[in-house]
């Protein structure tokens, strides 16, 4: 009996570990956010320079909202994380991937966008962030 509960015991560690590990870097706060002020604030940003080694690759105009797909390289040394902000989105953070050992800080993805905004994007690289951005018209709306 002893070595069933023991095996049991083992299972959910092994099934509720990872659950509480992807909990623990989850930020719901940011994430929830309406305004970039408070993302900015729940992702601990003070302070934010420009950078043009943030290259952005999206559309200067969208068809649909529903599916924007939105391409962002990092070309700051020592990139640690991007955070991908769209201002007049129902919730302003869209995404927050983070890198490491070396990985290329380079993602493609698909978002959606309510209306016609700024993506603005987040890098940090060290106790600096640095920001871009790029305007994209949105012809239908995607948030609906």
């Amino acid at each position: 009996m002893q070595r069933r509960n023991f095996l049991l015991g083992l299972f959910s560690l092994a099934i509720f570990a990872p659950i509480n590990a992807l909990a623990a870097i989850w930020n719901k706060a940011a994430f929830e956010a309406i305004k970039l002020d408070d993302v900015s604030k729940n992702l601990n940003v003070n302070h934010e320079t420009y950078s043009g080694d943030i290259q952005i690759t999206a559309p200067d105009r969208a068809e649909n909202g529903a599916i924007v797909q939105v391409g962002i390289k990092s070309n700051i040394v020592n990139t640690e994380s991007i955070a991908i902000l769209v201002e007049k989105n129902p919730t302003a953070l869209i995404a927050n991937f983070k890198f490491s050992n070396g990985a290329e800080p380079f993602v493609v993805t698909r978002i959606k966008m309510a209306e016609t905004s700024d993506i603005k994007v987040v890098v940090k690289a060290g106790n600096q962030y640095f920001t871009n951005s790029k305007n994209v018209v949105v012809l239908e709306n995607g948030c609906g």
